[in-house]
């Protein structure tokens, strides 16, 4: 163990050797910080290197994917699966870009939709609806759609843009039927003693607030939005099924039928899966996919990215703090 004397330091040194050796110790202290922080700005500017880099390859291989051209016949398939909205899977930007790519391709004879969606957004959906039908025309191809599971609400409005819609028996079709939803919490603030202070410009801005009353002027016009865009959603649904829609009271109600009943009912028109539509219907027994999927370099690319944007966004807010 060291001694006391070993100290530089110590009470032994004199005033000029103790000054030299506190100036010492502060220009290494100081070395060492200008290191530290020469070192964090390479990794940072090496860390956006590679994010950029990463980000040029993905996109050069995704540009390269869609530039492709499969001369070979082949069955064409889009696949929809989960929720209708924007920024997922199945949103319209997605599905309408496969879409494009599976009826542009010279080799493919028909496109197939293949179907697992419980619905979503009206809007996407009916985006989706009129683009297709716009492809099948200027393409001249036919198109199919095939459910696994579910093909429900904005599902089934995008199906019956299909030529054909193929089910299994046990499928569940139909809920032709708009709904908005909430929570209403008034009674649970009364017995919590909680008040709502809510301040507006326009009668209608805080238009049906779940910590408000519901103001039956408010509700009577979501109903009216509503029953609108339920019409809009039954013209698509007689324009797509024609003479092949069995109406009955109930069709347009928001049940849910099987298939079976749906093909009885007209909401569909044969059993099948995707590989015998292509082998018994299309004749082209080869399917290629043509779903848009982030890769795992894409994924990769999405969580880098948000989080250097994140450590970025931290320090601007940390130096912002600072001044």
């Amino acid at each position: 163990m060291p001694s006391p004397s070993d100290d530089p330091l110590s009470s032994s040194s004199t005033p000029a050797e103790w000054e030299r050796l506190m100036l010492e110790k502060v220009a290494l202290a100081s070395i060492r910080e200008q290191r530290a922080a020469r070192q964090w700005k390479t990794f940072v500017r090496m860390a956006w290197l590679a994010f950029f880099a990463v980000l040029a390859w993905v996109l050069l291989q995704r540009s390269t994917t869609d530039a492709r051209t499969l001369t070979a016949p082949h069955t064409a398939l889009v696949e929809i699966r989960g929720e209708i909205a924007d920024g997922t899977d199945a949103s319209a930007s997605n599905i309408l870009a496969a879409a494009k790519a599976a009826f542009e391709d010279g080799g493919s004879t028909a496109v197939i939709l293949l179907i697992n969606s419980g619905g979503g957004s009206p809007v996407q959906a009916g985006i989706i609806n009129d683009e297709l039908v716009r492809m099948k025309t200027r393409y001249k191809k036919p198109l199919y759609a095939v459910v696994t599971d579910t093909c429900a609400s904005g599902a089934y409005y995008i199906a019956v843009a299909a030529d054909q819609i193929y089910v299994d028996k046990a499928s569940l079709i139909g809920s032709v039927g708009v709904l908005m939803d909430g929570f209403g919490f008034t009674g649970t603030m009364q017995k919590l003693g909680v008040e709502r202070r809510l301040i507006t410009a326009g009668e209608n801005k805080g238009f049906l607030d779940p910590f408000s009353p519901l103001n039956p002027g408010q509700k009577a016009h979501a109903q009216a939005m509503l029953g609108q865009i339920h019409q809009q959603f039954i013209g698509v649904v007689r324009k797509g099924r024609g003479a092949r829609l069995k109406e009955t009271p109930g069709i347009f109600s928001g049940l849910v039928w099987t298939g079976e009943q749906a093909v009885s009912m007209g909401l569909a028109d044969k059993f099948g899966n995707a590989d015998s539509v292509a082998r018994d219907v299309v004749k082209q027994e080869r399917i290629v996919d043509y779903t848009r999927r982030d890769n795992v370099a894409e994924k990769l690319a999405k969580k880098f990215g948000a989080a250097v944007g994140a450590g970025a966004m931290h320090a601007m807010q940390e130096s912002m703090t600072l001044r």
